[in-house]
């Protein structure tokens, strides 16, 4: 794409990024490459590896075009594709932490990142320490000369605190530290974290990019100071993804802007909606003018997705439990992005500094592509389950 092209809308470039069908023989979509050997033309070639692909851990066409999908999308230098969101953290963790290392992660932050850096980077000998969600400009007293990784992510995936991303890269980027930040949420349509000073965007490209609860893959793309160092890692670790997975995600991101419009405005609507309903404490999204970080989600967002979390009026695991079994569109199950609802109960149970405290049970909705009338009339049979 061309410079100008930036000026394109986003489905235009969502449609068109990533691929040059004039390429391949003028098929719109690009091949579904499955690799591992790849053969050289000569000694000379294969000893220098002078050709653009040398074996399949280290890309393919196919790799390449969602590769590139991204980085038109995010700004950045270099996008690498690995097999699950969860991948997506873990790679640029072990790329970027060493024994002797002192990171800071956000104590609001996904189940799973949590997991793995009080296991596997605390057993590498990383110093893991976790701060609060909104502390902005504070991260500045954390700091120490080994921090190495401040990890961000915003909003919050259960409890929707917003962070102030450019005050905290600010502060890290002085200090000689890597600003990671989980954009699952948002996706680059609505927030490019390397436009606010992040260093690497992490995303599970199996919620909104692949749309269809069917497929897992990750992508982290860095910027140029960053970007040789994560591609090291990844070809280190050898952690690729499969080009049927790849080419789903891809199928998925020429749909993704009207899908998220769609989730977008249905989830809003339901969430203002909830807001006025009785068993209902409190909602948690944070383009609600309620919300505490509605303000700085304004600021910093051009856009929400499909996902918030409820807080009931009072009651526990009881009514929580009656609240979801009464559910009949919704479906029980983790993940979100996809065209179906889903509703989850959240455990705050791990945390250390961001724990509430919260009225009644906590529930994460995940809006889907269904009309948002029959998802009103779901809630309010859960509402009532939870009542009685």
């Amino acid at each position: 794409m061309t410079k100008n092209d930036r000026q394109q809308g986003t489905n235009t470039r969502l449609a068109h990024a990533g691929h040059d069908p004039h390429g391949y023989f003028g098929f719109v979509n690009p091949p579904v490459v499955h690799a591992s050997t790849v053969l050289y033309p000569d000694a000379a070639t294969m000893v220098s590896r002078k050709q653009k692909y040398t074996y399949g851990t280290r890309g393919t066409p196919t790799t390449d075009a969602l590769a590139q999908a991204i980085d038109e999308l995010e700004g950045s230098a270099g996008t690498i594709v690995v097999p699950s969101g969860l991948a997506a953290v873990t790679v640029p963790l072990l790329a970027f932490a060493a024994a002797g290392d002192h990171i800071l992660i956000t104590d609001s932050v996904y189940h799973p990142t949590r997991h793995f850096a009080d296991t596997m980077l605390t057993r590498m000998g990383v110093e893991v320490e976790y701060y609060d969600p909104h502390i902005g400009t504070g991260i500045a007293g954390l700091l120490r000369p080994n921090t190495s990784i401040v990890f961000t992510e915003s909003p919050a995936s259960n409890t929707f605190e917003v962070q102030d991303i450019p005050a905290i890269a600010k502060a890290a980027r002085q200090a000689g530290a890597v600003v990671m930040m989980d954009n699952t949420w948002a996706t680059p349509l609505y927030l490019r974290p390397l436009d606010h000073g992040v260093d690497i965007s992490i995303h599970a490209a199996t919620k909104y990019p692949g749309g269809h609860s069917d497929v897992l893959l990750g992508t982290v793309s860095a910027n140029q100071a960053c970007w040789e160092r994560l591609h090291e890692g990844f070809v280190t670790l050898g952690c690729c993804a499969g080009p049927d997975d790849v080419y789903q995600v891809l199928r998925g991101l020429r749909t993704m802007g009207v899908r998220l419009e769609h989730h977008r405005k249905s989830a809003l609507e339901i969430a203002g909606w909830l807001e006025g309903r009785p068993g209902i404490a409190r909602v948690l999204h944070p383009a609600l003018p309620s919300h505490p970080d509605h303000a700085l989600w304004k600021r910093d967002f051009s856009g929400a997705s499909g996902v918030f979390s409820i807080v009931l009026d009072g009651g526990g695991q009881k009514e929580t439990h009656a609240f979801l079994d009464a559910l009949e569109i919704f479906g029980l199950g983790y993940s979100w992005g996809g065209y179906e609802s889903l509703a989850v109960p959240v455990f705050l149970g791990d945390r250390i500094i961001a724990k509430g405290p919260y009225e009644g049970g906590l529930i994460r909705l995940q809006i889907g592509l269904e009309d948002a009338e029959d998802l009103k009339a779901d809630l309010e049979r859960g509402l009532a389950a939870a009542a009685r």
